[in-house]
């Protein structure tokens, strides 16, 4: 019995987290406690359950991160995290506590019905949470923006004829702005001073992001990447960042069906339905090669910051670069000849980019990881 496997379900918190193991057989679970989430309570629990080659621990990714996974990887215990969109639930179930949780996770653990997810490492969390950082301000700043222009639009103060927003001369016009109202005219200096305050947080997250794709562990991937048309530098860092090693996708179409660009489907005998994409997975991969995904409705051509980027890569790496362009514009104008709207075109050009990205890394050698 000392070697019989135990599945331990964790169900953590900020502060607590409540064990269950269930041993391997058809035994019921059991409801082992509640422990204080601190890797002295942690490594006090692993000693109680026994030699750790029998331990199977797994617990839902949730905010508090990754340090749990990783403290029961130096203790040498096996774990998994779980992804919390992918656990079996029970039709009618109404009563959700943190002992209920544990129970169902080791049960569920022991049937083999969980999902494991990729757990980054810590360098690739580090370089995600700081295209993420640098992705929330571009949202703060668009609204930041929105909400001036809305100020000036309530107060039907309107630019010069000919002025665009947002423009060196649009800028010029908001310097000189001046106000009757001292209450307009606190409004419209704070907004102004956040727009421009953002702006500059922007240029720092940007400043780190180039550093990153030329001195940090990720920097061949990151150039390489940028070999594709509507790449370039934040795009590239914020693909490496979200996906950390692809070579966890052993077919371009397992990274398709990562980020949600694959057709969901509902057939039943000699019926097939194919509905729209399943937007599973990452969305901010998704969102991102989406947004490339324009740039290929343009004539192929290799120039400007394109030629440079290719520059010093190799002839293979280049040669696939060229290859989407010629495919992917074909694809979209064919797409658009069969009445398809422009945006689910587009969406099928993103979906044959990710292949792309795929073949482009599969070109280089593995990164080391810690």
């Amino acid at each position: 019995m000392k070697d019989t496997i135990k599945y331990v379900g964790l169900d953590v918190s900020k502060e607590k987290i409540a064990v269950a193991i269930a041993e391997e057989g058809r035994e019921v679970p059991r409801y082992y406690g509640m422990i204080p989430h601190t890797p002295e309570a942690i490594k006090k629990l692993v000693k109680k359950l026994g030699d750790v080659k029998t331990l199977r621990v797994c617990y839902e990714a949730g905010p508090t991160g990754y340090p749990l996974y990783r403290q029961l990887l130096s203790l040498e215990v096996h774990c998994d995290v779980i992804a919390p969109s992918l656990i079996p639930k029970r039709p009618g179930e109404r009563i959700k506590t943190d002992r209920r949780d544990s129970i169902r996770l080791a049960q569920l653990y022991r049937a083999g019905e969980l999902t494991p997810i990729y757990v980054p490492t810590p360098e690739d969390e580090a370089l995600r949470d700081l295209v993420r950082a640098r992705e929330d301000a571009k949202e703060d700043e668009l609204r930041t923006k929105h909400r001036l222009t809305k100020f000036l639009l309530r107060n039907n103060i309107k630019p010069p004829a000919g002025v665009k927003k947002w423009t060196k001369k649009y800028r010029e016009w908001l310097n000189v702005m001046k106000f009757e109202s001292s209450a307009l005219r606190i409004v419209f200096q704070e907004y102004y001073h956040q727009l421009h305050e953002l702006e500059q947080r922007i240029k720092r997250y940007d400043e780190e992001i180039k550093l990153q794709a030329t001195e940090g562990v990720h920097a061949p991937m990151i150039q390489a990447l940028q070999s594709l048309r509507g790449v370039a530098l934040i795009t590239a860092t914020s693909l490496v960042a979200e996906i950390g090693s692809f070579k966890r996708f052993s077919t371009p179409r397992h990274l398709m069906s990562y980020v949600g660009l694959i057709p969901s489907e509902h057939s039943s005998g000699e019926r097939r339905i194919q509905g729209e994409i399943t937007k599973t997975g990452n969305r901010h991969v998704r969102r991102l090669l989406i947004e490339s995904a324009w740039s290929y409705r343009y004539q192929p051509a290799v120039k400007g910051e394109l030629k440079k980027r290719l520059n010093g890569l190799s002839p293979t790496i280049q040669g696939i670069s060229w290859k989407a362009q010629n495919r992917l514009h074909k694809k979209y104008f064919r797409l658009l000849s069969k009445g398809k709207e422009s945006g689910k075109a587009i969406t099928a050009v993103a979906r044959e980019l990710a292949g792309f990205v795929w073949a482009i890394t599969q070109e280089l050698d593995d990164i080391p990881r810690v």
